[in-house]
């Protein structure tokens, strides 16, 4: 039986980690994650966990202290922010080649500079080539289950691969909502015990962690990466599927929010979702056929599938909460039109919207002039400019 919680995400996040009781948890605060390593400090403190934390000096010695114990046989986890993951970078790449699957929770936050602390998704966008499994979260819900089957998919033998939970910073990490948590014997069950098969600790087989890897190697092992994460799609829908039967929460690569039928459609991540959902709803009751796909999946991006789920529409909207700097479009934006290229023979009109920059407040009335916008689209069979900049203000102050 679920137990009935008021928590916020960063709480979430903690009571998520306190159940699955790894081996080591190494951080250093950042807003707005440092409430993560706060609140399972106080865990260790009182003795409901057998983690060993680790309270280092830096981001980067968070993750390196996390890759040791990762590579000596342990469980280990972090969290961190915006510049901290950006001080990660170097060793967020020895992670991924190392192929230890490390679990981090990311807090969502714009990257300085300037100074900024609120959300955006420039720190994940950063490293999204850096070799995680990378899943978003719209709501705390979501953080807490998303963390709860994140070591089942990193550690599988077919994966092995680190990975980070996303969720925004603020607007879920501090709001508090209601929360479904699983019993604390069932997360173990369902958790299980790690057990690599190559460790440093291991005796019987003494091996080398991150050696040089020159011209003889390094293409061959950065090809099982790839395929690696390739893996790593159907690991995510097989422990779905097993989440499912134990909660009764269906998750898959995305969301389809009243696609069926829809003529227009919004593409976006993390909590913007509830605020276009809400708007769907409303043009619904209008009787516009508007629908939204919600992208809980971006590293291994699921790019076939996104493909077939678009393909049928008559225009779509991306919402890129951070900017490549490419003049082109965001992230999410070159990775879907991409797939379209690749996987449909329809051409479907597409247009990007650069939203929230720094914490930039998104309204239900931003979203429904997006929704306008396809309408023109649709009617005039012509995308004028394909990158674009919503909420943003004019020298008029508007």
């Amino acid at each position: 039986m679920s137990i009935r919680e008021r928590l916020s995400g960063n709480e979430a996040f903690a009571v998520a980690m306190r159940q699955i009781n790894p081996d080591v948890v190494a951080a250093f605060p950042i807003t707005p994650s440092t409430e993560i390593p706060q609140y399972f400090s106080t865990f260790v403190s009182n003795g409901q966990v057998d983690t060993e934390f680790v309270a280092v000096e830096s981001e980067h010695s968070a993750m390196s202290a996390c890759i040791g114990a990762e590579a000596a046989g342990a469980r280990a986890m972090t969290a961190t922010s915006s510049n901290g993951l950006s001080f990660m970078w170097e060793m967020l790449y020895i992670a991924s080649a190392s192929r230890l699957p490390i679990v981090l929770s990311l807090v969502n936050r714009a990257v300085s500079g300037p100074l900024n602390i609120h959300n955006d998704h420039s720190d994940a966008m950063g490293v999204r080539d850096a070799g995680w499994i990378m899943l978003f979260s719209e709501n705390n819900q979501e953080a807490y289950d998303n963390l709860i089957m994140a070591h089942q998919i990193a550690e599988n033998k077919k994966v092995m691969l680190p990975l980070m939970i996303c969720q925004d910073g603020f607007i879920t990490s501090h709001s508090i909502e209601n929360i479904e948590l699983i019993e604390d014997e069932k997360v173990k069950e369902f958790v299980g015990a790690y057990k690599p098969e190559h460790y440093l600790l291991n005796k019987e087989e003494p091996i080398a962690v991150g050696p040089m890897d020159l011209q003889a190697y390094l293409f061959e092992h950065k090809y099982q990466q790839s395929e690696a994460m390739k893996n790593a799609k159907q690991v995510i829908l097989d422990v779905a599927e097993k989440f499912e039967k134990m909660t009764g929460r269906k998750y898959g690569f995305f969301e389809e929010y009243k696609l069926e039928d829809a003529e227009i459609a919004i593409v976006c991540m993390n909590s913007t979702a509830g605020t276009t959902k809400a708007v769907v709803d409303s043009l619904r009751a209008q009787g516009i056929k508007a629908g939204l796909l919600k992208i809980r999946v971006f590293r291994p991006f699921p790019a076939e599938e996104v493909a077939k789920v678009l393909s049928n529409l008559k225009a779509v909207a991306i919402l890129d909460k951070s900017d490549s700097g490419n003049s082109a479009g965001g992230p999410l934006f070159e990775d879907i039109t991409s797939a379209m290229y690749a996987f449909s023979d329809e051409h479907v009109p597409m247009v990007n919207y650069v939203y929230g920059i720094g914490g930039r407040d998104t309204t239900t009335k931003d979203i429904e002039s997006v929704y306008k916008d396809l309408q023109d689209i649709v009617s005039e069979k012509e995308v004028k400019n394909p990158y674009r900049f919503l909420g943003l203000r004019t020298k008029e102050g508007k």
